[in-house]
């Protein structure tokens, strides 16, 4: 997420059918940090422990243990 916006727009977009508590929570957490009445990191939190619960949180060292395993040849087509 680029910032709270973006959070703000990604949980305003989600499927209403899998909306739950967390969602809501994560959700006014980030109008609250938007509106100032609450630490930009109380946002962070919520939307990160939504993150999870949904099963949507990707663990960034995972993805860059892929990237580098693919980046191991030249990037050309062997012929």
């Amino acid at each position: 997420m680029a910032g709270l916006a973006d959070a703000i727009d990604f949980l305003d977009e989600w499927p209403e059918d899998r909306r739950d508590l967390i969602h809501q929570t994560a959700l006014r957490a980030c109008f609250d940090a938007h509106d100032g009445h609450k630490p930009i990191g109380a946002a962070h939190n919520a939307f990160l422990g939504f993150a999870k619960r949904a099963g949507i949180l990707e663990d960034p060292n995972s993805a860059m243990q892929w990237v580098v395993a693919c980046k191991s040849g030249s990037g050309k087509v062997q012929v």
